[in-house]
């Protein structure tokens, strides 16, 4: 587990702009002293377009019946369900389903004048290189080894906790109780990613950091106002826990596979 952090990364594109990923812990409303305070032209969202289309059904529901997909997916026996349950017992704005944070930052990028581009990074499933992916991670998370290991997940999750709280650097603007979320957040997150290889999680986050910089190229491309000649810069949230090996992914990245905006 690598140590997590507070603050914005800012990758630098050796092809010109600037990519702001920004940390923040899945399903709660953050403080806005940890919110991005910076300026950015598009957001990338590390989804598929069904999930955005999703969110906006979501929201709608939640609407109507408050806290029911959070109660759902505490109900679901799953690991998502494991990491609602534990925020759920925290002091902290949420757990909210869909992600409040997200949903903000679509929100605002459809809300602004004229719209402000959108672009959803997880290929879609016509796309043969990523459903060959999937059909691998798939193959990978049922072997009888993984099933094992499922068994034993409540002990696990436990251990796994107490150890990441240690990974969680202070702050002024963190109290324990989302120093405890940040921890649980991050033992989600290792444990949706134990039935993967190192091979096929290297191979997923090398495809996203490809593109995610050709969505800052396409953001670049697509500018048409006076401020073009100046920096372009693309926002990415992205979960707090997650961070550290997109980090390193962009880092090394040396492919940009250009997308475009969602309609």
């Amino acid at each position: 587990m690598p140590e997590l952090i507070w603050e914005e990364f800012n990758f630098e594109d050796p092809d010109g702009g600037r990519i702001i990923f920004w940390p923040h812990i899945p399903c709660l409303r953050m403080p806005s002293k940890l919110r991005s305070h910076s300026n950015f032209d598009g957001v990338a969202f590390l989804n598929s377009s069904l999930d955005l289309k999703s969110w906006i059904a979501d929201a709608e529901q939640e609407k109507n019946s408050p806290g029911i997909h959070r109660d759902s997916a505490i109900a679901s026996g799953t690991l998502f369900g494991r990491l609602m349950s534990d925020l759920n017992e925290l002091d902290v704005d949420g757990p909210m389903i869909p992600d409040p944070e997200q949903m903000r930052l679509l929100l605002h990028a459809q809300n602004s004048r004229g719209g402000m581009p959108v672009y959803a990074i997880e290929p879609e499933l016509e796309d043969e290189e990523w459903v060959d992916w999937q059909i691998s991670s798939a193959d990978q998370q049922v072997t009888y080894l993984n099933l094992m290991l499922t068994l034993t997940t409540g002990r696990r999750w436990k251990k796994q906790r107490k150890h990441a709280i240690t990974l969680v650097p202070s702050s002024k603007h963190v109290n324990a109780d989302l120093g405890a979320a940040a921890a649980s957040a991050m033992t989600w997150w290792f444990e949706e990613q134990r039935g993967l290889s190192d091979e096929l999680i290297a191979l997923r986050d090398a495809r996203f950091v490809s593109r995610i910089r050709g969505a800052l190229r396409d953001l670049h491309n697509s500018r048409v106002d006076d401020t073009k000649a100046q920096e372009t810069t693309l926002l990415v949230p992205i979960h707090q826990a997650r961070l550290p090996s997109i980090k390193k992914a962009i880092s090394s990245c040396m492919d940009v596979e250009l997308i475009t905006q969602e309609d």
